[in-house]
Order: structure tokens, then C-alpha cells, then sequence
């Protein structure tokens, strides 16, 4: 199947790849929104992952603690986000993405 402006949706292998390596933020969950992805850590949606790369929210946080800031858009028409290559570090992703967290706002609570 092909989706127009789309080059392709991120790897099953690969998210869940992200969500380990952030696993010692807090509860990481995963959620497939629009052929890619969307991460929370404890019910906040900190990030993206599309096309196989992981997107972070952009917070003052964040640009302290990343080693290299790059912004982009993780599709397009999307608002600029941190865009982080260094995935392997385990330790480094769960205090960035634990520090992101407290900056984030409460998650809306759900209508019944």
C-alpha cells in the first residue's frame, strides 16, 4: 500500500527498541497513531517515532540536557522537534526523557 507523502511507517522491532531504552523514565507505552507512533511515559505523550527515528517534544529541559540539538519535523507539516540520533544510551534517554516529563503538561482527563 502506498501513502501519498509518506515514505514509510516505523519498524514494530524499532519502537519497541525506543520504548526500552526509555523504560527507566517511568511506564513507557506506545500507541500507533496515523502508521507511526506516538510515546508516553506515565500517561504523557513526551515524543514520536516516525519513519524509524524518535522525535522528542521540545523543552527548555531537554535542550540542556541533549548532546546535540537538532530540530525537524517528524512529518510533514508537523511543528519543529527534538530530533535524536543517540538512541543507544539507555541511561542518557531515560533523564532526557524523564526531565522532558516534568515540564509537560498534565494529561487531560478523560470524558466518560
Amino acid at each position: 500500500m502506498f501513502i501519498i507523502g509518506r515514505e514509510m511507517a516505523s519498524n514494530a522491532d524499532f519502537v519497541q527498541y525506543i520504548a526500552d531504552q526509555c523504560s527507566d523514565a517511568g511506564e513507557i507505552v506506545t500507541k500507533k497513531m496515523f502508521g507511526d507512533y506516538g510515546i508516553y511515559c506515565d500517561g504523557k505523550i513526551f515524543g514520536l517515532i516516525c519513519d524509524d527515528c524518535f522525535y522528542l517534544k521540545p523543552t527548555e529541559a531537554g535542550r540542556k540536557l541533549l548532546r546535540n540539538v537538532e530540530m525537524r519535523p517528524p512529518y510533514e507539516g508537523a511543528k519543529d522537534y527534538f530530533y535524536i540520533a543517540d538512541v543507544d544510551d539507555k541511561d542518557y534517554l531515560s533523564e532526557l526523557v524523564r526531565d522532558t516529563c516534568k515540564e509537560l503538561p498534565e494529561p487531560k482527563p478523560k470524558k466518560k
